[in-house]
């Protein structure tokens, strides 16, 4: 009897206990999510939401002390009293259901206490209560980018001055990944590389349909349009050879987010030219795209909106039948692993299996169809977008990530500020490969 006692004590301890509290925790951070989304839904709780966001200008500071105070009574104070409301609901549950011990379930009130007493605080003037108790409000230079999983003044920065219908997240960015709306594509500029090719294409018709301004990046020397309820939409396009990197770097300083996503397949042939061929193309031009891209990134909007996405391909993780493909693809995804270290502005990588192409004219996937999931994994803010069909991806990628990064990461140094332009042309010119 005693050690049936002693185990259900333990279990209580090691699961019932933590589970509990922090069930309670999340529950309230979902009500304060979802009191901020229908803030900006219904007109009555804007009136006192719209305080929040008179108080700030560009770089966080306050546009008036005695703004920033009402603004707190306004809206985080009657948000934290809601929160606090329905923080009771998880112990009320608890108690009907008679399941012990009860307690734990209270964690989500004291923790929204903590805003509660935080806001009124703010509310009054208390000295450096804003200092304490305000974090992703504080003005200065940005020192990280958006995060991925936790709010932090990079990513909630875009709720005020890139789109305040979308990154709603107070603490956890859940909801936002949940809705779609941890990143916000409405009014970018994005550019794509490789776009005559049908990846390239479907990215341009499905970024415009979600509101983006694309432009055509290409070799080709047709304009690019698009279809559109039967109508032709042109679209800015720019004909670039690989080589001439650093002719579209004035381009490069207007674009929001830049899609490398150019590529070739010699397919069997290994032959010198083939390599010199492969590697010049999927690698080393796709890096000094990368690098003067990442030169352009300037101020605390940069940091915080900019993007690259790059187009490793599934070849990165596993075989492509394809040798060479497979190993240019290889090495810039290695590249860009080392180079997501020390990057300025977020990088996520494009692993994606089989598609129908030009250059894969047996791929099993539609090409519209992995554009579509490339941006609705974009838009929850997955780093490493995968689509493929081959189940194993989604185990070896991750892994393979995780240890490679980790070995770059103990095993090399970067530079703790950013090159400057003068330096990345002179690496680049120096280091071009005779085409």
């Amino acid at each position: 009897m005693i050690e049936l006692e002693f185990s259900k004590t333990t279990i209580n301890l090691i699961l019932v206990i933590p589970i509990a509290a922090l069930s309670s925790v999340l529950w309230v951070e979902l009500i304060r999510d979802i009191y901020h989304l229908l803030s900006h839904q219904w007109s009555f709780l804007y009136r006192l939401h719209g305080w929040h966001h008179r108080v700030f200008r560009k770089d966080l500071s306050v546009v008036s002390e005695t703004i920033y105070r009402q603004a707190h009574w306004y809206n985080d104070v009657p948000e934290s009293l809601v929160m606090l409301l329905f923080s009771f609901l998880p112990w009320i549950v608890v108690n009907f259901a008679g399941i012990q011990p009860q307690w734990p379930a209270l964690a989500g009130s004291l923790y929204t206490l903590t805003f509660l007493f935080g806001a009124i605080a703010r509310g009054t003037g208390l000295a450096y209560a804003d200092e304490l108790t305000d974090i992703t409000h504080r003005p200065g230079e940005f020192k990280h980018l958006p995060a991925n999983w936790f709010v932090n003044r990079e990513y909630h920065w875009r709720h005020h001055f890139d789109n305040q219908n979308a990154y709603f997240c107070g603490t956890l960015t859940l909801v936002d990944k949940l809705m779609g709306t941890a990143l916000s594509l409405k009014g970018k500029t994005i550019a794509i590389t490789g776009a005559s090719g049908s990846l390239g294409q479907s990215l341009l018709k499905t970024l415009h349909d979600r509101g983006a301004k694309v432009i055509a990046l290409t070799s080709s020397q047709a304009n690019i349009n698009l279809t559109i309820d039967r109508e032709t939409v042109p679209l800015k396009t720019i004909q670039w050879q690989t080589g001439s990197e650093t002719e579209l770097l004035a381009e490069l300083e207007k674009i929001d987010i830049l899609i490398l996503n150019h590529g070739i397949n010699v397919h069997g042939k290994r032959t010198p030219e083939a390599i010199a061929r492969s590697y010049e193309i999927n690698t080393f031009s796709s890096w000094r795209l990368l690098e003067l891209f990442l030169s352009t990134v300037k101020n605390n909007r940069d940091r915080a909106c900019k993007e690259v996405w790059v187009n490793t391909s599934e070849a990165e993780a596993n075989p492509a039948f394809s040798p060479l493909y497979e190993l240019s693809k290889r090495a810039l995804g290695e590249l860009v692993t080392l180079r997501r270290l020390d990057a300025p502005c977020v990088i996520r990588k494009l692993i994606l299996g089989p598609f129908k192409s030009n250059l894969n004219p047996i791929g099993v996937m539609n090409a519209d169809w992995v554009a579509k999931q490339i941006i609705n994994l974009a838009v929850r803010d997955v780093r490493d977008i995968i689509v493929t069909i081959n189940p194993l991806t989604f185990v070896t990628f991750p892994l393979k990530e995780l240890l490679v990064s980790n070995y770059f990461k103990f095993f090399s140094s970067g530079n703790k500020t950013n090159s400057t332009r003068e330096e990345i042309l002179e690496t680049i010119n120096n280091n071009k490969i005779s085409k």
